[in-house]
């Protein structure tokens, strides 16, 4: 009998069969609706990420033309600030001249001044005094120099401002070049599209330069390089990237240290040229002073003498005084000493009084208290004689000194008109000047007049 033949392996059921139907047809669902989902987000995908590249290169073309802008005002405005500077520069050096040529033209009055201190230094003995012309005299030399020391400090001062001014200036062109280099290159940066040839991709472009390479002079990249790589590498400096707080800082900075310092320096104009006329003003107040001091001088002078006589016999009669009062004094000391001694001498003798009888009685504290009171007589008598004896001293130096004073009266008032008559030079144009006493030999030019009432002699 014939058998059949049957292929080995294991046979499935027919569940089996149906539940592998239903599995594949449940998972081709699913991946359909997975590839559904993955595609549904792939267009939402490339729908966002196409409106935020549009989005974004639109932004970031606002904020280059406000860039641009921002740049721009800050450059026309260091272009007015550059403007101002060059202008105070100018206006100042013209006034540092003119305080130059007030400086030198001081010279007349301390010559002058100098003159009269060197003849009234030929004043003899107790007659070389500081009175009022000699006070005013020097108060004239310490004007001038007063003003040579203001004008020249108002020259340096203004050597030093236009020093600062320059360096603000300076400041500000560099500020102005770095501002004229941005806007060429962010203008360059604004042209740049998709279709702009020399585009490509960089080396790390997203880093923050700080101490990198940036290019130095004007950028014109596109002009003479074939990519910004190259010029960057030709033309590149070490610099350190900044904020935007800290870029208009720095451009606010310079602006402001700029007007500070022409404000300083317009501030300044008007100092020099207030001293130039305060000084002016002064040397002439003070010459006026001066001879007015002179003249009273020499009036004061010719009165002198008498003064000085009488000045003398009231002195006379107070050393007198004083001499019989000091001989008064000696000899109340003399008669207090005698006293002291007899007080001792009891004090010291009853000291030997035997056994009990050596007792302080009222004759032990009378003698004692009597020693006390005569010792601080004795010590006021003293005090008061040493006084009295100096003032006697300077009496007798202060005689001294008057007796020789009036000799030196006539010499003082000769010296005294010769710089009365040194003093015309500061009215009398130099041409025209002929002096009227001889400095050097101390002769007249003119005809000798007597000395009043004949007041003035040598002593």
């Amino acid at each position: 009998m014939a058998t059949l033949s049957v292929k080995p392996g294991q046979r499935l059921t027919v569940p089996d069969w149906h539940t592998n139907t239903e599995l594949i047809s449940a998972d081709a669902e699913s991946q359909r609706s997975a590839s559904h989902r993955v595609r549904q987000e792939t267009r939402a995908l490339r729908n966002e990420t196409n409106n935020q590249a549009k989005w974004d290169e639109h932004d970031n073309q606002t904020r280059l033309t406000e860039r641009i802008s921002s740049v721009n005002r800050w450059k026309e405005t260091l272009d007015k600030c550059l403007a101002d500077i060059d202008e105070e520069i100018d206006a100042l050096a013209k006034v540092k001249e003119a305080a130059e040529r007030a400086l030198q033209a001081k010279n007349l009055s301390l010559d002058v001044a100098i003159e009269c201190l060197t003849l009234r230094e030929s004043r003899r003995a107790i007659d070389v005094v500081r009175d009022p012309v000699e006070d005013e005299l020097h108060k004239e030399v310490r004007v001038i120099d007063k003003a040579k020391r203001e004008l020249q400090q108002r020259v340096n001062e203004a050597f030093e401002q236009l020093c600062l001014l320059q360096e603000a200036r300076q400041q500000l062109s560099f500020d102005h070049r770095g501002k004229m280099e941005a806007l060429e290159i962010d203008r360059v940066c604004l042209s740049l599209s998709v279709n702009s040839p020399n585009i490509s991709f960089k080396v790390n472009p997203t880093r923050v330069p700080n101490g990198g390479l940036i290019a130095s002079g004007v950028y014109r990249c596109y002009q003479i390089f074939q990519d910004v790589g190259a010029y960057l590498a030709h033309n590149a400096v070490t610099v350190r990237s900044t904020a935007v707080d800290e870029w208009e800082q720095n451009s606010q900075y310079n602006k402001d240290h700029a007007e500070a310092e022409m404000k300083a320096s317009t501030k300044l104009r008007e100092m020099i040229v207030l001293a130039i006329a305060q000084t002016n003003n002064e040397l002439e107040a003070q010459r006026v002073a001066t001879e007015f001091a002179l003249r009273k001088r020499i009036r004061d002078m010719e009165r002198a003498y008498d003064e000085l006589k009488w000045q003398e016999q009231n002195t006379l009669e107070e050393i007198s005084e004083m001499e019989e009062d000091i001989r008064r004094l000696e000899e109340d000391l003399r008669r207090k000493m005698q006293d002291l001694k007899v007080a001792h001498t009891r004090l010291e003798t009853r000291t030997y009084r035997p056994n009990v009888e050596l007792c302080r009685d009222q004759v032990q504290y009378g003698l004692t208290d009597e020693v006390r009171q005569l010792e601080g007589t004795i010590r006021a008598l003293k005090l008061k004689l040493a006084e009295a004896q100096d003032a006697l001293d300077a009496l007798y130096r202060q005689l001294y000194r008057i007796q020789t004073d009036i000799g030196y009266k006539a010499n003082s008032l000769v010296l005294d008109n010769k710089c009365m008559d040194s003093r015309r030079k500061l009215v009398v144009p130099a041409e025209k000047f002929v002096p009227e006493v001889d400095t050097f030999n101390r002769t007249t030019n003119r005809a000798p007049s007597l000395l009043k009432n004949g007041q003035l002699e040598l002593a």
